[in-house]
């Protein structure tokens, strides 16, 4: 086998930074006006999450999960841009994705890997609709652009929604969806889009590259000015992004009570878009309101998908100081049966929701269009059901084999008070083994986690992060076979069972919903993957 073409560039940490201050974007943060992103106080803890995919990308030791072969280019790129091809790219993805969060909680990076696999797939589709290939021809010119430069795109996803009763074209204010303003337009000779309205939680937005612009519904055809799907840089013309700190950066925080927040974060952003240009070249799609649907499906199949990794690596966060706890308060979870069971319902949590991760690879399929893989449905849903309405369950576990130490301490700054200090690290020291300072940092460490200002970001974010817990289930039943499991009983009654009570006239009657639903089973080859398919690599555990 051929060895593949070198990138154009693998950024580390420290060229990402400096990739930053090429780029001037209006930002304001806590009331004021931001000068530079890059050296923004208040940005630095997820300029740390960030940086941490990139320099994890050139460590030799984590090189087969952070990087891949792009099979259009034959170029080497960052996971985190890459196109799935198999199922084993996306098991890959999802360890790189658990690797990174392992050390900063959330990497915020993965979203790019995300939003490229979607648009690649809803490119294709278009162009089979339309018996073209122009469509494919201009996602594969961008792709092969943010892998080379090596950049990380946010998305704009989500609108502000104004009245949430009337869809887009009916609301008062056109602005709280991002719609089409001028079709046709010029800009420096260029031809392209005008665009105006709002995108809110946009993650990362102040230290993205580029923003990736996307319907956050399906779209009727009275909505075509609001399927709108593209690629525009932060510092754009008239783009204003309204930030907020990302992790607890403070200067209060200097002696540590905060001491993984104040490292590792997440800002989010209101993007205001204000008449803002996009040529065509980064314009995949503009009005094709009947595709504005299977590019919102797809994004969110692949983003839960991710979630499920970010998550684990929370919870491998939260499972490590459970148990180091448990041994500075001198406990041996081995055998306090009260203690095991608590950490074990932990491991059970995490490892669950993993391993419908694992699921939704080894039983993705192919898209009919584009030919890259998508997750399965059914599993990437329930991992990330699971995840969102477990995450109290973890915060509480963690409470529970920590004890109320982790919110009743003294501030950090008794530790450097000569005055109450020496008698502290005295009374205050459980396990003989285990110093007084470890003691009360791996407190303030699950503190910071569970039960402070980021505690409580994990939990609303994992909650409605990639969608709601509704919208989950909706995806659940919309995608699960309920037919085949009908179809099942019913053989083995040997009579179907019709709405009017007599038997069905046949097993697959298309006026039956409940039997609508159906596929092989997942027991063979003829399921899930089509004979042959990668199913597995060789994928390193972190």
């Amino acid at each position: 086998m051929n060895a593949p073409a070198p990138a154009t560039r693998l950024m580390s940490g420290a060229d990402y930074r400096e990739s930053l201050r090429r780029y001037t974007p209006t930002v304001f943060v806590d009331g004021r006006r931001v000068d530079s992103v890059a050296d923004e106080r208040a940005f630095q803890p997820g300029l740390n999450a960030i940086a941490l995919t990139y320099d994890y990308a050139l460590k030799p030791e984590y090189a087969r999960l952070m990087t891949a072969v792009q099979h259009t280019s034959g170029k080497l790129v960052n996971r985190l841009s890459h196109i799935d091809m198999s199922s084993g790219d996306l098991l890959n993805k999802l360890e790189a994705v658990r690797l990174v969060c392992q050390e900063t909680g959330c990497a915020q990076r993965y979203l790019t890997h995300d939003a490229l696999n979607a648009i690649g797939q809803v490119s294709a589709r278009i162009d089979d609709a339309r018996g073209t290939t122009e469509h494919t021809a201009r996602f594969l010119n961008y792709l092969h652009r943010v892998q080379d430069e090596d950049l990380t795109l946010g998305v704009a996803m989500t609108d502000a929604k104004g009245d949430r009763s009337r869809r887009p074209h009916e609301q008062a204010n056109a602005d709280s969806y991002l719609h089409i303003v001028e079709r046709n337009a010029v800009h420096n000779g260029q031809r392209g889009i005008v665009i105006s309205g709002a995108k809110a939680i946009v993650t990362g937005a102040p230290y993205m590259h580029e923003l990736l612009v996307m319907p956050g519904r399906a779209m009727g055809q009275e909505d075509a000015d609001f399927a709108v799907c593209c690629a525009v840089p932060v510092d754009a013309p008239g783009l204003t992004i309204v930030a907020r700190p990302a992790g607890r950066p403070g200067e209060h925080l200097e002696h540590g009570d905060a001491l993984f927040s104040r490292k590792y974060g997440q800002s989010t952003g209101v993007c205001l878009f204000e008449r803002v240009f996009v040529p065509m070249d980064h314009v995949f799609y503009a009005g094709e309101w009947e595709h504005s649907g299977h590019l919102t499906h797809s994004y969110a199949t692949h983003h839960r998908h991710t979630c499920i990794g970010a998550r684990a690596g929370f919870g491998d966060l939260l499972i490590g100081a459970g148990a180091l706890m448990c041994e500075a308060n001198g406990f041996d979870p081995g055998r306090e049966t009260h203690l095991r069971e608590q950490m074990v319902e932990l491991i059970t949590i995490t490892e669950s929701f993993f391993a419908c991760g694992v699921a939704a690879s080894v039983y993705a399929k192919a898209d009919g269009h584009s030919h890259s893989f998508m997750p399965d449905p059914v599993f990437a849903n329930i991992g990330k059901l699971l995840l969102a309405t477990k995450i109290y369950d973890m915060h509480r576990i963690a409470h529970y084999v920590s004890g109320g130490l982790i919110v009743t301490l003294p501030g950090p700054d008794e530790d450097h008070n000569p005055e109450t200090a020496a008698k502290l690290s005295e009374v205050l020291r459980a396990n003989p083994d285990v110093p007084y300072a470890q003691r009360i940092q791996t407190a303030r460490f699950i503190e910071d986690l569970t039960a402070g200002y980021q505690g409580g970001w994990y939990s609303v974010i994992s909650l409605h992060g990639g969608g709601s817990p509704a919208a989950m289930k909706q995806e659940i039943y919309r995608n699960y076979p309920i037919g085949s499991k009908v179809e099942l009983v019913e053989r083995l009654l040997e009579r179907g069972v019709a709405a009017d009570g007599s038997p069905a006239a046949a097993p697959h009657d298309p006026a039956r919903a409940i039997t609508r639903n159906r596929q092989p089973g997942k027991c063979c080859d003829a399921g899930c993957t089509a004979p042959g398919a990668p199913v597995m690599v060789d994928v390193p555990r972190p």
